[in-house]
């Protein structure tokens, strides 16, 4: 028995959960690897060829990296999970005329709880995951920070975690950069990790068409929101789309709509069936309303707070006066953001720390706001 304990690693068979199994392992950790299974890619309907974390590939990959090291690799199946929680939230958050972000949810109330469970059963005293990002005590308090690695930093995805899980959690990758990761799989002759491509898809929407996937999954829904309209913030009507489901605030290309000048999605009205077009000036907000909230580095805000805030996954985050009341927090900016779209998690940071997070409900104007 390791004196370090006994740790479960969430193993995708790609080059950095594999390194993330290594260190461990090379530290002295007891580990065992877990690949889970979260989606069939024969239920998509897709076009793609199987690939990515689900495929028998990396599956096999996984197992074969704890095979030469020498420590226990297990198969999960959540397929009934994830499908029950990550992929009907997906699709109703499409006929909600809102932006679901499926893989906040997934670490959030699928992977993580799911690895717990397991670990519980094998008697881990932790589990650990190949995200870029840190984690530590503080105040009582696991407190999740940005990776070194500025491009891939993925604290962002994480701010869901529970208290109670990030107590158990190990991010061996987090001090570490891309490069050095690559070097550590080269010195130890994981050649084939290196080769391999990394997959920036929806994992169950292999051919990124998520039009087509929402149409496979909602019989009828193709007939039931035709002949929408597009319309411009002052109402007036300027053409007819193919219904809401399939459009997402912030889109310029795939309308279907020429007016002369270059038109974005800036809202979607489902209870109309309307899409609003307007120019990138008309997409900026200023605030904007985020509920369900996680809160990491404190329990709760009694006071109005200054923050980078970031309103997804690729955003270099704004700066933000953040309010907290009950269970929803008000954002201010400073200066316009673009494309803030409900359904997108909200990820507040303090420096390089994750104040929490949540899910955009709305945004506003506050010049319009302070005029009604």
């Amino acid at each position: 028995m390791s004196t370090k304990g006994r740790v479960l690693v969430a193993m995708s068979g790609g080059i950095d959960s594999s390194v993330a199994a290594v260190m461990l392992h090379e530290q002295g950790y007891e580990v065992i690897g877990m690949t889970m299974k979260t989606w069939d890619y024969n239920s998509s309907g897709g076009g793609k060829k199987e690939t990515g974390c689900c495929s028998l590939d990396s599956i096999n990959d996984a197992r074969n990296i704890a095979v030469n090291l020498g420590f226990p690799h297990y198969i999960l199946d959540i397929r009934e999970e994830f499908g029950d929680y990550v992929i009907n939230h997906f699709t109703d958050e499409y006929l909600a005329g809102r932006t679901p972000n499926p893989c906040v949810l997934c670490n959030t109330h699928i992977k993580w709880d799911a690895l717990l469970r397991r670990a519980d059963k094998l008697g881990c005293d932790f589990i650990a995951t190949g995200h870029y990002a840190n984690v530590r005590e503080e105040n009582g308090r696991y407190v999740i920070s940005r990776g070194a690695d500025g491009m891939k930093d993925q604290s962002y995805a994480l701010w869901g975690v529970s208290q109670q899980s990030l107590s158990r959690t190990l991010l061996p990758l987090g001090h570490l950069t891309k490069t050095e990761i690559r070097e550590m799989a080269r010195e130890r002759g994981f050649t084939d990790l290196l080769n391999k491509s990394e997959s920036y898809e929806i994992c169950f929407v292999p051919d990124n068409d998520y039009r087509g996937f929402l149409k496979r999954r909602v019989e009828g829904l193709e007939d039931k929101v035709a002949g929408g309209e597009f319309v411009l913030e002052d109402g007036t009507v300027v053409g007819t789309h193919e219904g809401y489901p399939f459009y997402t605030v912030g889109q310029r290309k795939g309308l279907g709509i020429a007016l002369g000048f270059p038109v974005y999605v800036v809202e979607i009205i489902k209870e109309k069936n309307q899409v609003v077009l307007g120019t990138f000036d008309e997409l900026s907000r200023d605030g904007m309303y985020v509920n369900q909230l996680i809160l990491g580095k404190y329990s709760g805000l009694t006071e109005r707070m200054d923050t980078v805030t970031k309103v997804r996954y690729n955003d270099n985050g704004n700066p933000a006066v953040i309010e907290q009341v009950g269970d929803t927090m008000k954002v201010y900016f400073g200066n316009g953001v673009s494309a803030i779209a409900p359904g997108q998690a909200a990820v507040f940071y303090e420096g390089d720390d994750v104040i929490g997070g949540g899910w955009i409900s709305s945004s506003f104007n506050q010049a319009k706001q302070r005029a009604v």
